[in-house]
């Protein structure tokens, strides 16, 4: 009996670094994909080249989803904190009914970080994007550091912002 528990907790483990450690570590050595984006206020196409040298926190999102709307206070409060530092958040909208809906929110939220318009290519290039809010931290070197899931509380996305700026 003490075998197979021995075993089981082997099992556990492993899966524990193939779903959690592992995708972390990848992310680490990952060049953050690049995109050509319509920015949802003004129109104008935004190309991630603009932002090379810069801390991000890329964020997919949508006008319907509620951690998604509990998450702007965050990233506004993120955006003001670090922007002198070399960050900047990038809001990439998935909502499907154009961006008109998106640029009130964005008046209504007072976002102060660039909101742009993502499409199918962008979320595939980013690893699929298959739930939202779900965000990618990238350091000054354009690489993918880490990934969100979901509502991440403000200290914990302050903390790992801190630790990319410096």
């Amino acid at each position: 009996m003490k075998k197979s528990h021995s075993l089981f907790g082997i099992a556990i483990a492993c899966l524990f670094l193939t779903a959690i450690v592992l995708p972390n570590i990848l992310l680490a050595s990952t060049k953050m994909p690049a995109f050509v984006l319509e920015n949802v206020v003004d129109g104008k196409s935004v190309d991630s080249v603009d932002f090379q040298g810069k801390a991000l926190l890329v964020t997919f999102f949508a006008t319907w989803c509620p951690p998604c709307m509990q998450e702007i206070p965050t990233l506004v409060e993120l955006q003001q904190e670090f922007a002198e530092e070399g960050f900047s958040v990038i809001g990439l909208s998935v909502d499907q009914g154009g961006s008109a809906e998106v640029a009130r929110l964005v008046e209504r939220q007072a976002i102060n970080y660039p909101v742009l318009m993502a499409d199918a290519q962008t979320a595939e290039n980013f690893g699929g994007v298959f739930g939202i809010p779900v965000s990618y931290l990238v350091n000054k070197s354009g690489n993918v550091v880490k990934q969100y899931t979901g509502l991440i509380p403000h200290a914990v996305l302050a903390k790992d912002v801190r630790s990319v700026v410096k």
